[in-house]
């Protein structure tokens, strides 16, 4: 039977998706579902692996199901998800040890700052491109080793095995134990130009190496799955950011874009080069294809879409995320208010993992639809904040910010973010370009697609936000901003 789709797997922190995709990029069909977020401690976020796999796969059955498409009509599978989150399970009943440790999750804020008085921080970040914090995955591999009881000689017995999400996605669906070469620069264990699992980052850790994936191209035919009836190749696997800045066909050096999911995050092509931040950035890789490493520079929002979340979970004040632009264009601004959603510390360029949200300037007159707009508006200037970065680093002027991610269907938000940055914000045809950036590479690893050229010519523009505000409204409301930053940070921030 002809080939007519490929599937991707897009496994993110609140919700598991699967989306077909035909030849001309179209999603034909999407289904999603929602899974649990636990929280067993302040600051603490974790996931049950079953529960992700089990919605992974009920997803991917539904999809098939809502378009009537066959198995067999799947030339190839991709797999993208969130990237740092932690899990570790048992080699020979493939059972998780203990639940997932979420990228979000700030339990091993002490264990960096341990690692940082034993004069690590700086050499992490030369072997790895990143920065010494509990957001990666290497400092939670470590806490699970130390605080579940027997694991660490279990893992040193070779009887445990650890993944991002992908590789635990993988491991179900073929049994393999592997990961590409995005995921494994998340982990705070990979040199990213050796390309290789680092054994004096693996010994400073005490991460033994038995426990560890094969690492591989992003595009690339793992193995197969015969999950969904038939069997169907596995033929990509790439964390969610960098998906998406394929995804959104940024192949050339000094392209980027910014997909606003739970959190935010922008990134730029920087081609073969990997360079360094001197301004709380991240060196990344960005795929691994056609036998070459292409790299990006990063800059990670923890908190974006999931303030919207909170306000409709938490605090009631939406009944819907979708009803939040309604509300936020009610009123004429802010009134002053300004909320930053340091929930989890924040990230990019401030890199304070103690850090916590604050909302300022409430007055008497302060209502309901003034801190929903203010939170709406907290997602743009954090977006901000780190183009603003991104351009000290890489010397250049970004002309233009392309979007995708789920809160990017918010008109409200991007052209906020259009005056914000004084910068057009453009939304491309498909906003599930995470997904799309997967599916791209799994059909290229089956010949779905031929080359990159071919799918830069279905990247269409949706809409283009031009920025409404003078430069001195801009300003003004920047140092808003930059006063409320302040207010949640324990450094000064003006250094």
């Amino acid at each position: 039977m002809e080939k007519r789709y490929i599937l991707a797997l897009d496994q993110g922190t609140t919700s598991s998706r699967s989306i077909l995709f035909d030849n001309e990029g179209n999603a034909v069909a999407v289904s999603q579902q929602e899974f649990k977020q636990y929280y067993p401690r302040p600051g603490w976020v974790e996931h049950d692996p079953y529960e992700i796999w089990n919605t992974q796969l009920a997803t991917a059955r539904a999809v098939l199901k809502k378009c009537g498409a066959m198995p067999e009509e799947i030339a190839g599978i991709g797999i993208t998800n969130q990237r740092e989150t932690a899990v570790l399970w048992e080699k020979k009943s493939g059972a998780p040890v203990h639940p997932a440790i979420v990228w979000q999750c700030r339990r091993t804020a002490n264990l960096c700052e341990q690692l940082r008085a034993e004069g690590l921080e700086e050499e992490i970040r030369k072997r790895t491109g990143l920065l010494l914090d509990a957001y990666f995955s290497g400092t939670k591999i470590r806490w699970m080793l130390d605080n579940v009881s027997g694991l660490r000689k279990r893992a040193e017995n070779g009887e445990i095995l650890f993944g991002t999400i992908d590789s635990w996605l993988l491991y179900q669906l073929t049994g393999i134990h592997a990961t590409d070469y995005t995921n494994a620069s998340r982990t705070l264990l990979f040199n990213i130009h050796t390309l290789e699992w680092d054994e004096i980052l693996l010994n400073a850790l005490k991460i033994p190496r038995e426990i560890l994936p094969e690492i591989h191209p992003s595009s690339k035919v793992y193995g197969t799955t015969e999950v969904l009836g038939k069997s169907i190749p596995v033929s990509a696997l790439i964390g969610d950011q960098q998906s998406a800045l394929f995804g959104q066909t940024a192949f050339n050096e000094g392209e980027c874009k910014n997909t606003y999911g739970t959190g935010c995050f922008l990134l730029m092509n920087t081609g073969q080069e990997a360079p360094p931040s001197k301004h709380g950035l991240l060196t990344t890789i960005a795929w691994g294809l056609d036998g070459k490493v292409t790299y990006a520079l990063e800059g990670s929002v923890f908190v974006g879409g999931a303030v919207v979340q909170w306000l409709r979970d938490e605090l009631k004040l939406i009944q819907s995320s979708a009803e939040s632009e309604e509300i936020a264009m009610s009123v004429p601004d802010t009134g002053g208010v300004y909320l930053v959603p340091a929930f989890v510390g924040l990230g990019a360029p401030y890199w304070d993992m103690h850090a916590r949200g604050v909302i300022t300037g409430i007055t008497r007159g302060t209502s309901r639809a003034h801190i929903v707009r203010s939170a709406l508006e907290s997602i743009a200037y954090q977006s901000a904040d780190v183009v603003f970065t991104m351009e000290q680093d890489a010397n250049t002027k970004i002309t233009q910010l392309r979007v995708d991610g789920g809160a990017s269907a918010n008109n409200f938000l991007l052209q906020h973010q259009a005056n914000v940055l004084g910068k057009p914000v453009i939304r491309g045809s498909t906003l599930e370009t995470t997904a799309l950036g997967a599916a791209y590479l799994a059909g290229l690893a089956t010949r779905f697609w031929d080359n990159q050229d071919e799918l830069r010519k279905r990247w269409r523009v949706s809409r283009i936000f031009e920025p409404q505000w003078n430069e001195d409204q801009r300003q003004a409301a920047l140092e808003g901003w930059r006063k409320a930053i302040q207010k949640t940070c324990e450094k000064d921030i003006r250094k």
